[in-house]
């Protein structure tokens, strides 16, 4: 049996040791600060895809974990009895002009050709419907492949169905046989040091959540605002993207703005009380995309940070690739998102 140590209970690091175990490795999740204590217990949750074209490695891998999605969260959710809030219900996002109209169409001819069969980009007509973005066009663009989740409650849903097969996150604890550091933003942060060179760091986002009940609804993007309708009848919206801040985990005026733009975007929001404000930081790798594989001077020590903003979306395929390496040696890591891409 495979001894796996995991070192970060975020999203990469639960949904790796949930893999992990299925396939049958002896894993020990250890987090000091206890589950989803970074960005993974954030409240958004937006599982949406790059746009269908300039067609790269990144966004064909992106594709192949939204898919794998349902599968994967039906199966956390059976197990361990939580609810992750995981859901496909599409998106939709206005269209502002003549030009972005034109470009819409052509997307749904691209989008035709990278999904196939598993997913639809279409140009549709606005029909004054509460729950739809304005749109001075009076079209949207909808998308099937879109998906969303409760990020804090995915993770819970994780840790319960590790439990049921045996595994509990600890505060502590030596490690044994394989290693993956999967430490979000403090990891980053090391490996800066080690290396002597920015390897990647913290990008703060604010979100909130709003008292309106949308659930079973798609979710929207407008005026650059995810706004995203969970099954528990709240509404989140957000993120801000910040380089430069003062305080990591504290909103302010700049989460103030967000709300204001999900309002103007979505009338019927502008009366919902904003139920909880969130802030904190997101681990942003220097190429941009998940950073993966081994430690470069340390065997049988590996790395799965940098989810940024799509972590949730790319856990699915991340957690069978690193699972891959980990426990079988099998390297199908794609060309710019290995460690090496970041030094």
């Amino acid at each position: 049996m495979v001894e796996i140590t995991i070192r970060g209970a975020g999203i990469f690091g639960l949904s790796i040791a949930w893999v992990c175990v299925q396939r049958g490795a002896s894993v020990q999740v250890i987090d000091p600060n206890g589950p989803a204590a970074g960005s993974s217990g954030g409240i958004v949750g937006a599982l949406a895809p790059h746009v269908p074209e300039k067609w790269s490695a990144k966004k064909a891998f992106q594709l192949e974990s939204l898919l794998m999605a349902g599968p994967f969260w039906q199966e956390v959710d059976t197990v361990g009895g939580g609810q992750s809030g995981y859901s496909r219900k599409g998106r939709l996002q206005p269209i502002t002009d003549e030009t972005a109209l034109a470009l819409a169409h052509r997307r749904a001819v691209t989008g035709h050709e990278h999904w196939r069969d598993d997913a639809v980009w279409q140009v549709v007509r606005a029909e004054a419907s509460p729950w739809e973005p304005v749109s001075p066009s009076g079209w949207l663009v909808y998308d099937s492949l879109s998906a969303l989740i409760h990020p804090r409650r995915a993770c819970e849903a994780l840790v319960m169905a590790l439990s049921a097969k045996g595994v509990e996150v600890q505060a502590e604890g030596s490690d044994k046989g394989r290693v993956l550091w999967a430490t979000g933003v403090a990891g980053l942060q090391d490996l800066t040091a080690r290396f002597a060179q920015p390897v990647g760091s913290g990008e703060k986002g604010q979100a909130a959540l709003l008292a309106y009940d949308a659930r079973d609804m798609p979710q929207l993007f407008a005026g650059g605002v995810h706004i995203i309708p969970h099954s528990d009848g709240t509404v989140a919206v957000g993120s801000t993207t910040e380089r430069y801040f003062d305080s990591p985990d504290q909103t302010d005026e700049k989460l103030d703005d967000v709300i204001t733009a999900a309002c103007a975007a979505v009338p019927v929001l502008a009366d919902a009380k904003v139920i909880d404000r969130w802030a904190g930081l997101r681990p942003r790798s220097h190429s941009r995309a998940p950073m993966l594989g081994g430690w470069p001077d340390r065997p049988d020590h590996f790395i799965a940070n940098g989810g940024f903003k799509i972590g949730f979306g790319m856990a699915p395929k991340i957690s069978q690739v690193m699972a891959d390496l980990l426990l079988d040696g099998r390297d199908e890591i794609p060309d710019g998102f290995r460690v090496e891409d970041n030094l």
